[in-house]
Order: C-alpha cells, then structure tokens, then sequence
C-alpha cells in the first residue's frame, strides 16, 4: 500500500471510529440508564424553625405533600432518585429563609432522569403558598388559607375549609369534599374537577383548555351560575337565581362546563 493510500485509509478509519462512538454516546443518552422511583428511594428528614402564620414553599422540580399538624416547627421528609449521563446530579438542597421553604433537585446532564418527594408537616395555623415550578401539589385537612400552583403538574386539595387559590399552568385542578366558602381555580391546560360539601360564598374556575365540572350541595341552593364555554356543550343542573348569596362562575375556552348537583 503507497503512502498516500495508507493515509487515506487511516483517515477513513479515524472517522469510523468517532462516527462509532459518538453513536454509543447517542444511543446511551437516549436509551437512558434505567427507571426512577423516588418513593424506594431512601428518607431524609429535617426541621426548619418558622416565625409567623404564613409559609411559602419554592420548588422546581418536586412532588409536594402539604400536612397540617400539631407541630411547633416545619417538619420536611424528602426522598430523591435518579441517574444523569455526562453530567452532575441529582443533587438536592434545602433552605428556609424570611418564611419561604426554598426546595430544589439539580440534575445537569447530557440525558437524567430525576425524581423527588417531599412531604412538609405545617403548623395547623399557618397558611401556606406553594410555587412549584414541575410537579404535582397535594394538599389535605387544612383549615387555614391555601395558594398553590404547579407550573406542570396536578393539584389538589382534600377535606379543607380555608380559602383556596389553586392554579396549574399544565395539570389537573381538584378539590374533593372541602367545605371553603371561596375558591379559585385556573389552569391553563387542564381540567378543573370542584368538589364542595358546603355552600361557597364564591367560586371562579376557568380553564384555557379543558372541561370545568363543579359539585355542589343541594341544601346550599339556590346559586347564582354564570357557566360558558366557546367551544363545548354547557350543563347547569342545579337551582338557580340571579342575586344569590352564592355565586358560581364556571368558564372553559375549550371544553365542556357543568355546574350540578352533588351525589
């Protein structure tokens, strides 16, 4: 073989080679290195003092669980799992700082996969906002205020009675058996699921994408219902009437909407 053909020929193999391996790094990236499940993961467990009545949760990438209990400080458990490939993570952090509870996971990779939970045990006093930014917000028993909003995950609400302000970005809204007598529900795409065993003073939902279904008690009736929908069949079965001490507005830009009478 000439020179130049030797040349030629390990020029050719050089980029085989390169051609190969960036291949295998491709198909590890995208294949990935295995399922995550942060609920086998082990349990971490800390206390944050808090001074005041109100609580602010900051999470970016976490399934929260709130929890009223009689407790002094706030009690937070976290379990987080994962893998990255050709980076760092997952990496958590936690913080409280002038009220706010700041929770993050960094995962920093080619390809991740990254999970985590955590469950925040509030003083039965305290009112509580949450801002997580991809995650589900669950939250159960409260009889304080609750403000919480997922930027890409569901929320719900079970068994309270505090004025609710509920909002998701691109998930799921529901609330069942609670007794608040206002509620706010927005979700930009999404459905919204209201379930109330108490007459409300107010409720406004409204969905840029999705169905609106809310639930009322009979012995609350009657309402005064404001329900459209621009695209989609609309449903009031319940009483009615205009200047009811109980106003309900039900509104979906894309879905239906139904405004009834609880089983």
């Amino acid at each position: 073989m000439t020179v130049a053909a030797l040349r030629t020929h390990t020029h050719a193999h050089t980029r085989t080679l390169l051609a190969a391996s960036g291949a295998v790094v491709a198909a590890v990236a995208l294949s990935g290195c295995g399922s995550v499940d942060a609920g086998a993961a082990p349990v971490e467990s800390r206390s944050f003092p808090l001074t005041g009545k109100t609580l602010t949760i900051d999470s970016d990438n976490s399934e929260i669980k709130l929890v009223p209990a009689d407790v002094k400080d706030v009690q937070v458990t976290r379990q987080v799992d994962g893998w990255v490939f050709l980076g760092d993570g997952p990496e958590a952090s936690w913080e409280m700082k002038d009220g706010t509870l700041t929770l993050r996971v960094k995962c920093d990779a080619v390809s991740s996969n990254c999970e985590s939970r955590h469950t925040v045990k509030v003083p039965r006093s305290v009112a509580v906002t949450v801002e997580d930014d991809n995650g589900s917000v669950t939250a159960e028993g409260f009889h304080t205020a609750l403000k919480l909003r997922s930027g890409n995950g569901k929320v719900t609400v079970r068994d309270s009675s505090g004025p609710l302000e509920l909002n998701s970005d691109n998930g799921e809204i529901v609330t069942e058996t609670v007794t608040a007598r206002t509620v706010t529900a927005r979700s930009d795409n999404g459905s919204i699921q209201l379930g109330l065993t108490a007459a409300p003073d107010r409720i406004e939902s409204v969905s840029d994408n999705g169905e609106v279904v809310i639930e009322l008690p009979r012995a609350g009736a009657p309402y005064a219902v404001t329900a459209t929908s621009a695209n989609g069949d609309v449903n009031v079965d319940v009483p009615t009437a205009d200047g009811s001490a109980h106003a309900v507005e039900a509104r979906s830009d894309n879905g239906e909407v139904t405004v009834r009478s609880a089983n």
